[in-house]
């Protein structure tokens, strides 16, 4: 009989993280749904990256439980969580990409770390995951100091998408971008989330990309979620930060996506 895959790609339960006498996230608790595209929003400094990094076992925690695809996840560096590290991608803020490397070789450095396979299939891999975030083959061979900021968060994309993974985390995926290049990634990410099947955890303060790209948006303030849903459902939230994050000036334009 063939195992049901979990309902939740992410579980989240009563979380703690702080640095030294500050604690950043205060008993959190949050469930990402398999194949939709969450977003998190909160302040600056409030912790949404924080909260990402510590699922993906970059930064300790103090207390909690984290679940990826069913399975625990221990803390940072600890075993379980080396070995599902190869069930997600990450698109780091800036891309983050190695400058010492060409494109293709960063997008193979995943290859490399986690896999044993010869030189011309990574290169098959690298091109079609370029081809698969809308570059060139040719594009391959430049280094990261010659792409504009929209090329470089392709290929951090491209890199991320490296080992196929089930979930796709993106940190401010959009920041630095202008309207049109940030428009346009919006619409590969959608694109590939729904040919991939992917689930896609999204870091952002970009009101568009929330507006067009997220199933659900789940708002941090004082260290935990306080309100989540559909955009029409946080625009009408009662808690001052979202009420304010989502009716201040800045967000007048702003519409709830037609269902």
């Amino acid at each position: 009989m063939q195992e049901t895959p979990p309902e939740f790609a992410i579980r989240v339960r009563d979380l703690v993280v702080g640095f030294g006498r500050q604690t950043v996230i205060d008993h959190l608790s949050l469930d990402v749904r398999r194949g939709e595209i969450l977003g998190l929003v909160g302040a600056s400094g409030g912790g949404k990256s924080v909260l990402m990094r510590t699922i993906i076992g970059l930064i300790p925690r103090r207390s909690g439980e984290i679940e990826v695809m069913g399975s625990m996840i221990g803390g940072a560096g600890e075993r379980t969580t080396q070995s599902a590290a190869g069930r997600w991608g990450v698109l780091f803020q800036q891309g983050a990409l190695f400058s010492s490397l060409t494109v293709r070789q960063n997008i193979q450095f995943p290859l490399r770390e986690n896999l044993v396979m010869s030189q011309p299939l990574m290169d098959e891999i690298a091109i079609a995951k370029l081809e698969m975030v809308g570059l060139k083959p040719e594009d391959g061979d430049k280094f990261p100091s010659e792409l504009s900021g929209g090329m470089t968060k392709r290929v951090a994309l491209a890199r991320a998408l490296a080992l196929d993974p089930a979930i796709v985390f993106l940190d401010e995926p959009t920041s630095g971008l202008d309207p049109i290049a940030a428009g346009e990634f919006d619409t590969l990410i959608k694109t590939l989330q729904k040919t991939l099947v992917l689930t896609v955890f999204m870091v952002t303060h970009d009101l568009a990309s929330l507006n067009v790209v997220c199933d659900r948006v789940a708002a941090l303030a004082d260290g935990k979620i306080v309100a989540i849903g559909a955009m029409r459902e946080l625009l009408q939230s009662g808690h001052p930060w979202v009420r304010a994050y989502f009716h201040g000036k800045r967000s007048q334009m702003l519409q709830p996506k037609a269902s």
